[in-house]
């Protein structure tokens, strides 16, 4: 099909060609003074956008690696953890510490929303005896578009006043959405490469807390690959380990560059205002946003539900063979029903406005029930001609 794919899942999101450019220079010696001085860039860029001053450790691995890592350097067997059931990552976080041995409590939810302080803070304050270790807490819900508010769950931690360390999925939410580690008392925050930070799926990412470090001294699940004492010493000169991932590594520095190019406020910015846009769309269609709380609106993709007995599936296959659009698909209890527009990483007016259209197009040529002119809602936010607020709009 002649012309470009658009790729508008919510990640892995398109690879801009400064770093595509970026990771095309030859293979270094990984051992070599050149590499430790890119060790020291990334591992201090990595701080930036983290907003940290503390420890961040990269992993060669997707985030599911980086999952893992959070949970085994700070827990021992049998440790109760706290999550709360935002969608399918945070149901896919649960089963991993499951299988680890550790003991999750899932507070339960709708799929419709972000985690819930009150409920979080109302459960710590019933564990007197502080058998709960860790509460972990999905930041972007990759799979419902629904963020949570982590300084609002920091708040609820320390009113309960629990001791509970603080642990953060920020995989699809990390350079897109407002995020601050030290200023929120977050003690493991957990980021993958392929969304925000424009890169191929590959490199996984802790930042650790002074706290999480202390913790991860007498935690006693087993672990080789993930240990962060292994990571300490190589990288303070900037080395790994092991064979680090190195012309990721490149394309990672360049990423950190054109972040703070643009700034990290206008880049928040640009994906609050290409989410709203998007909103404006789905409304005008007739459709409905799966995340039913404003205050939740994730600003990295936007989840739509199909009406009753219509197949999501089905429309983002005539999307994709007609258009050559890829959107994202429903997971486990929303498959079929919902599909997932990312607006997200490397992106702009001009490429939302095409990736709408697609999907105008598609709900037309699939069957789909709608009201035509969302297109044109959208752009009509973009372009200034109605830039109040949307009716409920997310703080």
């Amino acid at each position: 099909m002649p012309g470009r794919h658009f790729l508008q899942i919510p990640g892995p999101t398109n690879v801009p060609d400064r770093v595509l450019r970026a990771m095309d220079l030859p293979t270094m010696d990984h051992r070599g003074p050149k590499f430790g001085v890119l060790g020291q860039r990334v591992l201090e860029g990595m701080r930036s956008i983290f907003k940290t001053k503390g420890r961040v450790v990269i992993y060669p691995a997707s985030g599911t690696g980086a999952w893992e890592a959070a949970l085994v350097n700070t827990l021992s067997p049998g440790d109760r953890v706290l999550m709360f059931e935002t969608g399918h990552f945070a149901t896919l976080w649960k089963g991993l510490a499951e299988r680890i041995g550790v003991v999750p409590e899932f507070i339960a939810g709708d799929w419709r929303s972000g985690a819930d302080p009150a409920a979080i803070g109302a459960r710590l304050a019933e564990d007197k005896a502080h058998q709960i270790k860790a509460v972990c807490v999905v930041h972007n819900e990759t799979s419902t578009g629904a963020t949570s508010r982590i300084d609002e769950v920091r708040k609820a931690i320390d009113e309960a006043g629990h001791p509970a360390l603080l642990m953060v999925d920020t995989i699809s939410s990390l350079g897109s959405i407002d995020y601050r580690h030290d200023e929120w008392g977050v003690d493991v925050t957990v980021a993958g490469s392929q969304k925000g930070l424009m890169l191929p799926p590959g490199l996984s990412f802790n930042a650790i807390s002074e706290k999480a470090l202390a913790a991860s001294k007498t935690a006693k699940l087993p672990r080789s690959y993930w240990s962060w004492d292994e990571m300490q010493g190589p990288n303070d000169t900037g080395f790994f380990p092991y064979t680090p991932a190195t012309n990721l590594l490149y394309g990672l520095a360049e990423a950190v560059d054109m972040l703070h190019e643009e700034g990290l406020d206008n880049v928040f910015k640009r994906h609050d205002r290409h989410a709203e846009a998007t909103r404006r769309a789905v409304r005008a269609w007739g459709l409905e946003v799966l995340c039913k709380n404003p205050r939740h609106y994730s600003s990295s993709l936007t989840a739509v539900l199909v009406p009753e007995g219509q197949s999501a599936d089905h429309f983002r296959k005539v999307t994709l063979e007609n258009f050559d659009m890829s959107l994202g698909n429903g997971l486990s209890k929303i498959a079929d029903k919902v599909f997932r527009i990312g607006h997200l990483g490397d992106f702009n007016d001009l490429m939302l406005m095409g990736t709408l259209s697609g999907v105008e197009m598609g709900l037309e040529l699939s069957g789909i029930p709608y009201r035509r002119g969302g297109v044109q809602a959208a752009l009509g936010y973009l372009s200034g001609q109605d830039q109040s607020l949307a009716e409920g709009a997310a703080d």
